[in-house]
């Protein structure tokens, strides 16, 4: 009774819910269309017995890609090619559904798809999720996948810093190697060779019988004309040839190892494709040359250098997980991470670090990155740590303790620092362009080793003469940053002492300046103007040049002038207004070793345009937290200086001189122009290189990609509707046509290409049909004609887009690339527009 009881409800059921005939038609038509990508477009205009027609056409009802078509007799004129033979089903092989090398990639010189590149990681994650419940090897699998962003950091972070470590220490030794030699081991620089000597004095602590200068070991004489000569020539002859080596090994192996690296850093993060300048070969070359370049005394600093070198070890590392590997959206994640690494092996400031690529470097910063560049940081500071490479047990060399608080009214001296380094950063900028233009344009160019050895030669002639040019730069701004105590033996520490002082020795009083002061006073004036003038020829050349010392330098110098000045006044000039009431007699009231600190903050804010982040790089570098306000002052007084004069910083005006195609987030677009204004084609143009999604064959696109250079190609429905269907890249196309005639039986030149879901009505003697739907994106980003161009910009720099279609009332009239944005913003500021040179 129970089983008859089921088998006349069943029946019933069957009665009361199956649908007229059409109405099943219908629905399976409006599947179609909706599978097809193209059902809007019919549906307020498409009746029913319309869509029973249309269903009663040869298609495919299958209800997804997955599920077997129906049982059938295959439709004449159909060849079928899924290897079931003549009898199997009618469904044409889509070979696309397998991975084909090369499919999805982008070619060098190229802008990445961000929106697409991020909708292939939600579906990859979406699979793994949903497999994950499948099994406990799905599971784990899941797992690893989630722990391999984390694996990265990890591996960044200990390459970084044991590269920098290495990097400092080798640098650090050749450039002792300048001025002499350690009999105990020829491998140990200046200061470890003196360390276990016990005849080191504090007079003299850069003095011991274990290091030899070069008029020492040749000439058995360390004073006189013939020993300065020979040092002097020495020092000069070691220079050219540090020069020479590191430049010629970047011209013949790795040309991309030369210069900072952060304006190709911060174009790749954008989205641009530069093949080989994140490689293996760039790393090892970079690395060595920059010991090299730094060592020769050229005004360059590691630091900058420490970005590129850093993100080359997140590029490589990437390349160990596939996360990263097949998806370049995914891998520029890592590459903002190393570059925070770098930052923070370069200053030993991992906060910093992370700080400055969010605010200098990167592009896309989610707050997943955020995490892991912190992650990076810590882990390079920490191996950094682990290796010592200063020898004192700190990751800086510049780290100082000042003693006495500032006063309110010394806002005024930084603030006139602020201003300095703001001056100074808008006049470094536009010479330095200049000049690299004239390198560009002019024979200069073509000859980048001379260039750097006449630069070496007149650095390394116009230094040694004075001590403070002599030394290294790290060296220098760490004597200046330096607070005089009475076991000091530097030339600014030589003032006057007071016998009556009852002060302790860590707590000096304001003291009159001395004779070695004001000698002091006089060099390192001398040294201002040759680093002003110097580093502008330097940054650009074909070496590895970082700005962040030699822009600190220069800072730090004119700071230390201003300092000195500032604690000479008070001392003399007790009873003034502005120093009554805070600077008594005998009091310590002014701290030359702070104004440099500001000064070299003014100066880097004021060629890199930098806030938040310098100021936390430079408290991390000197340990000076009670400074940040005076630092503030300074920074945010030099970027309004500079911002007065002209908006770009260094690296955004490199990135102009070299053509790269990046649109700048800190820039605001005020004209008021139209997508149809910027658009292309423009008026009197050719009409727009389209592909319609059935009807074409394969001789007609392949005609089309040989005589266009296009990077992709809209995919309308017929040339007289132009309604928009998807966009299709050059690459996929000519990848997915090569694959088809290699993989799939019967593509020849006359074979149809169709972007459908299910192939067109044929004639029974046509060829194999190629079906590309795989590589077509249905929803590319489309505006009317009529959308504000400010809207277009912003859209392009928040989504990272790479072109946007043009449409009006839903039919297709041209397209806006990442270039056209670029060459308007270039012709509305009264810049010439091809300098935009990559697409």
């Amino acid at each position: 009774l129970l089983k008859m009881l089921g088998k006349c409800m069943s029946i019933l059921s069957t009665v009361f819910t199956t649908k007229h005939p059409a109405d099943s038609l219908v629905e399976m038509a409006k599947d179609q269309f909706y599978r097809r990508g193209s059902f809007n477009s019919y549906q307020s205009n498409t009746s029913d017995e319309d869509m029973v027609e249309i269903a009663d056409a040869p298609l495919d009802f299958s209800l997804a890609d997955d599920v077997p078509p129906l049982d059938r007799e295959p439709q004449e004129g159909y060849t079928n090619h899924n290897g079931a033979g003549m009898n199997g089903a009618s469904k044409i092989m889509d070979f696309l559904d397998e991975p084909i090398p090369g499919l999805g990639t982008y070619e060098d010189f190229n802008t990445i798809d961000w929106v697409r590149e991020k909708s292939r990681d939600r579906d990859r994650h979406r699979e793994i999720t949903s497999k994950s419940k499948e099994s406990l090897w799905a599971l784990i699998k899941g797992l690893s996948d989630a722990f391999s962003g984390w694996l990265v950091m990890l591996l960044v972070g200990l390459m970084a810093g044991a590269i920098a470590g290495l990097i400092d220490m080798a640098s650090h030794w050749m450039t002792d190697l300048k001025e002499g030699v350690c009999l105990v081991g020829f491998w140990y620089n200046h200061e470890h060779c003196c360390w276990t000597s016990d005849e080191t004095t504090f007079e003299q602590r850069d003095k011991c019988p274990q290091w030899k200068s070069w008029s020492e070991l040749f000439l058995d004489q360390s004073e006189g004309a013939g020993a300065y000569i020979l040092n002097y020539f020495i020092y000069v002859s070691w220079a050219l040839a540090f020069a020479f080596l590191a430049v010629s090994l970047v011209r013949v192996f790795a040309p991309y190892a030369c210069g900072s690296g952060i304006p190709e850093i911060k174009t790749i993060l954008s989205g641009f494709i530069i093949r080989g300048y994140l490689g293996k070969w760039t790393l090892i070359i970079k690395t060595v040359t920059l010991v090299l370049a730094v060592s020769s005394g050229l005004s360059l600093g590691k630091e900058g250098p420490l970005v590129h070198v850093a993100c080359c070890c997140g590029n490589i590392v990437c390349h160990l997980c596939a996360k990263y590997r097949k998806n370049e959206a995914k891998r520029r994640e890592v590459l903002s991470a190393a570059a925070a690494a770098g930052v923070s092996v370069a200053f030993g400031a991992p906060i910093g670090g992370v700080l400055f690529s969010l605010e200098e470097v990167s592009y896309y910063f989610p707050l997943k990155t955020l995490w892991r560049s912190f992650f990076a940081a810590l882990v390079a500071a920490f191996t950094l740590r682990s290796i010592n490479p200063f020898g004192n047990s700190r990751l800086v060399l510049f780290y100082v303790e000042f003693h006495s608080p500032w006063h309110l009214l010394e806002l005024v001296p930084f603030i006139l620092l602020g201003i300095f380094g703001g001056l100074w950063g808008a006049f470094f900028i536009r010479a330095n362009i200049a000049w690299c233009r004239r390198r560009k344009t002019t024979k200069l160019g073509k000859y980048p080793v001379l260039e750097v050895l006449v630069v070496t030669a007149i650095t390394g002639i116009i230094a040694f003469p004075n001590d403070y040019t002599k030394m290294s730069t790290s060296g220098l701004i760490s004597e200046l940053f330096n607070d005089c105590g009475l076991l000091d033996s530097s030339q600014l520490c030589d003032y006057i002492n007071d016998v009556n002082s009852t002060k302790n020795i860590d707590d000096l009083p304001d003291r009159a300046a001395g004779k070695g002061v004001y000698m002091a006073m006089w060099q390192l004036a001398l040294a201002l103007l040759f680093k002003i003038f110097i580093t502008i020829f330097t940054f650009g050349m074909k070496v590895p040049s970082g700005l962040f010392i030699p822009s600190m330098a220069v800072g730090a110098i004119a700071g230390r002038l201003l300092g000195v000045g500032m604690e000479q006044l008070a001392y003399y000039h007790h009873d003034w207004i502005i120093f009554r009431g805070w600077c008594s007699p005998g009091a310590d009231c002014i701290t030359p070793g702070l104004y440099a600190m500001v000064g070299a903050a003014a100066c880097l804010g004021g060629v890199t345009r930098m806030t938040v982040s310098l100021v936390v790089i430079m408290f991390e570098l000197t340990g000076g937290l009670e400074y940040i306000v005076p630092l503030m002052a300074a920074a945010m007084t030099s970027k309004w200086v500079s911002d007065a004069i002209g908006r770009e910083g260094i690296y955004e005006a490199h990135i102009r001189l070299n053509g790269y195609p990046f649109l700048e987030a800190k820039e605001e677009f005020t004209h008021r122009t139209l997508a149809m204004d910027v658009m292309r084609p423009r008026r009197n143009d050719p009409p727009l290189t389209s592909l319609t999604q059935d009807g074409m064959k394969v001789e007609d696109v392949e005609t089309i990609i040989n005589e266009t250079t296009y990077s992709g190609f809209p995919v309308i429905v017929s040339k007289e509707s132009q309604r928009l269907v998807g966009f299709v890249l050059r690459r996929d196309l000519i990848i997915s046509i090569e694959n088809g005639r290699q993989r799939q039986d019967g593509i020849v030149s006359t074979s149809l290409i169709y972007f459908t879901e299910h192939p067109p009505v044929q004639l029974p003697n046509n060829p194999a049909a190629l079906k590309l739907r795989s590589v077509l994106d249905l929803s590319p980003f489309t505006v009317t004609d009529h959308t504000p161009m400010e809207i277009v910009v912003d859209i392009f720099r928040k989504l990272g887009l790479r072109q946007c279609l043009v449409t009006h009332n839903g039919r297709l009239l041209g397209i806006i690339t990442k270039k056209d944005i670029l060459k308007h913003i270039a012709q509305m500021a009264n810049q010439d527009p091809d300098s935009i040179m990559f697409n």
